[in-house]
């Protein structure tokens, strides 16, 4: 792992981070398609970063520490936004905003993991937090429901079919991969003991 700064992945996990105000505005503006438009061009560096990083060997502590806040900030800013009566034109396009619970659920399961892993750390010193394979899907989730929410914006016909759905998509997996994840760490606490007892 490269103590390295500037790299290019790191400046793409920047420049998706310099996107989210310009992400926010245009959504507050009503301006769905650029949005859109803006919101896939971050999703397309979150991949490229990582690609990049393992393709030339630029992985990074930084790099580590960026790339996901930069996710959860996006993700984060998205539905904050998106539950704002103000951002949609009158009258409401049906099952818009995105209800207030959905987004809830969002921020306190990422709330409940920084505070759990803050407190594990400080207690036992561990380090070694890692994404579970639920909390990557929840991610992508998240991602897709975005999307979706912002097209069910711009193309305000037939929401009442689909956008239920995604609402409870997002909020069943942000409930299940918050739970899941204090047995992934209680794991990963468990294998880092008995490597430390080994050694």
């Amino acid at each position: 792992m490269s103590a390295r700064i500037i790299t290019v992945p790191n400046l793409l996990t920047v420049f998706r981070m310099v996107l989210i105000p310009v992400f926010a505005s245009l959504l507050f503006y009503q301006k769905f398609g650029l949005a859109l438009a803006v919101f896939i061009v971050a999703g397309v560096t979150d991949g490229l970063d990582g690609l990049l990083a393992r393709r030339f060997n630029q992985k990074s502590q930084l790099g580590t520490i960026l790339d996901p806040i930069a996710d959860k900030l996006l993700l984060v800013t998205a539905f904050v936004v998106l539950s704002m009566r103000s951002v949609f034109p009158q009258p409401l396009p049906s099952h818009l905003p995105v209800p207030f619970w959905v987004t809830v659920a969002v921020i306190s399961r990422d709330v409940f993991i920084l505070v759990g892993a803050a407190a594990i750390n400080i207690v036992t010193g561990f380090r070694g937090f890692r994404p579970s394979m639920l909390g990557k899907i929840n991610t992508t989730v998240q991602i897709v429901a975005i999307g979706l929410i912002i097209f069910a914006a711009s193309v305000p016909y037939g929401t009442g079919y689909y956008l239920p759905t995604v609402y409870a998509t997002v909020f069943g997996f942000s409930v299940l991969s918050g739970a899941h994840y204090v047995f992934f760490v209680s794991k990963l606490v468990n294998e880092d003991r008995s490597t430390l007892n080994k050694t």
